[in-house]
């Protein structure tokens, strides 16, 4: 199969909150069709963040090819204008092999960027932003909203009264001469099938809880202390979840059972937006129950729909 072939042949795609099991079903029938795992992970691209992101071991890595994993480090920017870039240049590469690619993640943004594409707005700059936060902290949110009201209604009313997107549309305005709804989307190069695993929020609870504990009995406080002490200053760092929630142990602030069930709870709370983002999603084939339960039925799904090559 080269990477010309028609647009009809989609490609496969698990999603799912965290600790839904998406990974373990991926993983899984990569080895049984032979396929090679695209990453849709927001924190799996960034080098040495492992153990919080449930990263695939170096074992599973030699199983099984992925990609889009160990791509930056964490100082660095990762847009998801660049996700979307490398991800379709991954799959295009795997499929001009002949083989599947399946994206498998919980990045719900990433998927959506691969599935209707991503603006071509100039890419957001701190620097260019810097002046206009100072007027939201100044008290001229109200502002800033007319300012955008002005050049398109529709805009402003996207951005609401959330100040990071009016902060960004601003910033677009004002750089550009026009407002962020005046620049088309990408066209994506594949059409995906999307399979969303969706257990009931009491299953997804234990998981992540048994998930986390295990996490750190395993290697995330060793792992954490190395991201403060290396990157410390690094907005990843400090952001991503996993680690943010047990740096206080580490810096003699709160007990390990404290910042254990901070974890717990950060995870689960970003489990819950995660199962909001995607029930929104149009076009996905949900599944409420665990990966592990799903594989049965995924197996069959892949199968009937011509998504895989049967070995």
């Amino acid at each position: 199969m080269a990477d010309d072939e028609p647009r009809t042949r989609k490609v496969p795609a698990i999603a799912g909150p965290t600790a839904s099991g998406k990974s373990a079903a991926a993983f899984a029938l990569a080895q049984e069709f032979g396929l090679e795992i695209v990453t849709a992970d927001s924190m799996q691209v960034y080098r040495g963040l492992d153990v919080g992101t449930a990263k695939p071991s170096a074992e599973e890595q030699r199983l099984v090819p992925h990609h889009l994993i160990d791509v930056v480090s964490p100082e660095e920017r990762f847009t998801v204008a660049r996700y979307v870039r490398l991800a379709e240049e991954a799959i295009a590469e795997v499929r001009g092999r002949g083989v599947v690619p399946l994206v498998a993640g919980g990045t719900g943004f990433y998927l959506r960027a691969l599935r209707e594409g991503v603006p071509t707005a100039p890419e957001a700059d701190p620097e260019r932003q810097a002046p206009i936060w100072r007027e939201v902290e100044g008290g001229h949110l109200r502002d800033l909203i007319e300012e955008l009201s002005a050049a398109s209604l529709d805009d402003a009313d996207r951005a609401a009264t959330n100040p990071r997107r009016v902060v960004r549309s601003i910033e677009v305005l004002r750089a550009t001469g026009r407002p962020p709804s005046a620049f088309p989307f990408t066209t994506p190069r594949f059409e995906y099938d999307v399979f969303l695993l969706d257990p009931p929020p009491g299953i997804l609870r234990q998981r992540i809880d048994d998930r986390a504990r295990r996490q750190v009995e395993t290697g995330l406080l060793d792992e954490a202390r190395e991201l403060l002490e290396r990157h410390g200053g690094a907005p990843t760092a400090i952001q991503a979840i996993g680690y943010k929630e047990v740096f206080p142990y580490l810096r003699g602030e709160a007990s390990l059972e404290e910042v254990t069930t901070a974890l717990v709870d950060a995870t689960a709370r970003y489990a819950k937006r995660q199962r909001t983002w995607f029930r929104r999603e149009p076009n996905v084939h949900r599944l409420e129950m665990t990966g592990e339960q799903a594989l049965p039925e995924l197996r069959r799904l892949f199968k009937e729909r011509g998504l895989v090559h049967e070995k």
